[in-house]
């Protein structure tokens, strides 16, 4: 799961993300978020801001359009016009998308205040200077706060809950999930990188009648193939892929997760010498021969980390998935129709 430190990683404007904590946000008339709303009840009737309807509710909290409203504005600055030239549908989809973000985001804070998570000054330092150096100085940076009308004590205090909320995971997940020896033997073991040469006939756009045609083409360039026919030759006649077919459709050393999954599924599995049979990806159709492949050259002990936060992951992002379920189904929390 990617970090939740938001602004190391998006514009300056989205550390600006966390309204302040209220039972009911209702927006008030002749602001830029009940102008806003305003427009966009237009488009969907329920964002009035007069009807300030509510989208969730929880044991302890709310989220009502205005807040929402709010949300959006302090997230994307200016770039909410574009929210005005969307359909209903589209409009719906995007507050949607922002009710589950920032009901999520209050139950995993209210967990870390409950688990005593904290941050510590240092902490809090540390993100501010990286804004700091992101903004062209700290002048700079308290210049965009001014003009964004936002106090640096509100920032200080919002970097201090995200990085709460970060800890607190931090802490969860070193004591929810395991990696054992064998799982990091395992993936020691296996091959780390593979060369192949492998000829490509494009079906993207292609209706099915063309698609029946091309692959019928690539059955006989399969079958010229499995003769013995010099494959690097077949490719440089008839791979469709420009970024390898002038070398015979190599592609060397090339580790997993750099190409689609059933490309990477034959290069690591197809024997080496052998030639694969059609293999289809979003691309096209592939004919694959593998040329080689090699196991990781350096000591268990040099790679052990990598392996471990390697094998983290996806166990991470399952384990937050199931606390943000108990958290929702402790909470009581209901995503409202509307």
């Amino acid at each position: 799961m990617k970090r939740l430190i938001i602004y190391m990683l998006l514009p300056i404007l989205l550390l600006f993300g966390c309204s302040k904590e209220q039972k009911e946000v209702k927006l008030e008339e002749g602001t830029p978020e009940f102008h806003l709303a305003q427009e966009l009840a237009g488009i969907l009737p329920s964002l009035d801001p007069a009807m300030n309807t509510v989208l969730a509710s929880a044991n302890t909290f709310e989220v009502t359009t205005g807040e929402i409203i709010q949300y959006l504005v302090s997230n994307m600055g200016k770039s909410t016009e574009q929210l005005k030239t969307l359909d209903a549908e589209r409009l719906k989809k995007v507050i949607d998308d922002n009710v589950t973000r920032l009901t999520e985001r209050k139950l995993l804070l209210a967990a870390a205040k409950k688990a005593k998570s904290s941050a510590s000054q240092q902490e809090i330092d540390n993100i501010l200077n990286f804004q700091y150096e992101r903004s062209g100085g700290e002048e700079k940076f308290l210049q965009i706060l001014e003009e964004n009308g936002i106090d640096l004590e509100f920032v200080k205090e919002s970097i201090q809950k995200d990085l709460q909320i970060q800890n607190y995971l931090d802490g969860y997940f070193a004591s929810n999930i395991t990696v054992s020896e064998e799982e990091v033997e395992k993936v020691y073991n296996e091959d780390k990188t593979a060369s192949v040469r492998h000829i490509l006939l494009l079906t993207q756009e292609k209706s099915e009648d063309e698609k029946a045609e091309i692959l019928k083409k690539m059955e006989g360039i399969l079958a010229r193939a499995k003769k013995g026919e010099d494959f690097a030759e077949l490719a440089k006649d008839f791979s469709e892929d420009p970024g390898s077919k002038d070398n015979g459709g190599l592609y060397e050393n090339f580790g997993r997760g750099q190409m689609v999954p059933p490309f990477e599924e034959a290069a690591f599995s197809v024997p080496v010498g052998e030639i694969s049979d059609i293999v289809e990806t979003s691309f096209g159709y592939h004919v694959i021969k593998v040329m080689d492949r090699k196991k990781e050259t350096r000591s268990l002990d040099e790679v052990r980390s990598a392996i471990e936060s390697q094998l983290r992951q996806p166990k991470q992002n399952d384990v937050y998935q199931d606390l943000l379920n108990q958290l929702k189904e402790k909470a009581s929390l209901k995503i409202i129709e509307y």
